[in-house]
């Protein structure tokens, strides 16, 4: 309880720029909670999945390789799904598997704008309520005779606002940096599946060639 009131007093003591603070650590809080259920969904049983797919893909069974996309709506079942549908269609299977890669990043990569502004406006607004705390202190009219403490009570009090800041974007890098990570991952995932299936269906199409050739 007593450190609740402390935090509550220091907060009063950051002055408005406080609340910009407070909201921006919300924010980040906020992205966190939706990025980390986002990427529990899509990134879900991505090893199993791709054993799964090549199992199939050897035995040239891509119906059901694409069944098994549709029962797994993840990352990298998205992907292979584009470039088998694109096969079956047949389309160029490279462009469908490439252009999903990069829609389902996109998707992946989403609010991480949010992020790194937080992470260069967090510190800002604490300096910014870091100066109008000194201004307020070295003010004429909080200068008090017989009382040198009054100066510096005041800096000590304003710089408050600055260690709130900090703090912000210490967090908003801090889950910035660990779901780039988690991106990166998933990015390798794609790649791979999507070697995988034009690994298979490919050697499928040069094979149907050269039979359509022969006969």
């Amino acid at each position: 309880m007593d450190f609740l009131l402390q935090a509550l007093q220091l907060f009063q003591k950051g002055g408005p720029v406080m609340y910009l603070l407070l909201a921006c650590s919300v924010i980040v809080v906020a992205i966190a909670v939706e990025r980390h259920i986002y990427y529990r969904n899509m990134t879900a049983g991505g090893t199993d999945f791709i054993g799964k797919l090549r199992s199939l893909l050897e035995r040239q069974r891509v119906t059901e390789a694409v069944q098994l996309c549709e029962q797994m709506p993840t990352a990298v079942s998205r992907v292979a799904e584009e470039g088998l549908q694109a096969y079956q269609r047949g389309g160029n299977m490279e462009n469908a598997l490439e252009a999903a890669a990069m829609l389902t990043a996109a998707h992946l990569r989403e609010y991480f704008n949010y992020l790194s502004v937080i992470v260069t406006l967090a510190p800002l607004f604490g300096l910014l309520g870091t100066v109008i705390g000194m201004i307020n202190s070295f003010s004429v009219f909080n200068i008090q005779a017989g009382q040198p403490m009054a100066i510096t009570g005041g800096v000590g009090e304003a710089l408050v606002a600055t260690a709130a800041g900090l703090s912000v974007a210490a967090l908003a890098l801090i889950v910035h940096t660990y779901f780039a990570h988690r991106l990166d991952r998933a990015v390798t995932d794609m790649e791979q599946v999507s070697a995988l299936v034009i690994g298979a269906l490919s050697v499928k199409k040069i094979t149907r060639r050269e039979a359509h050739e022969i006969a």
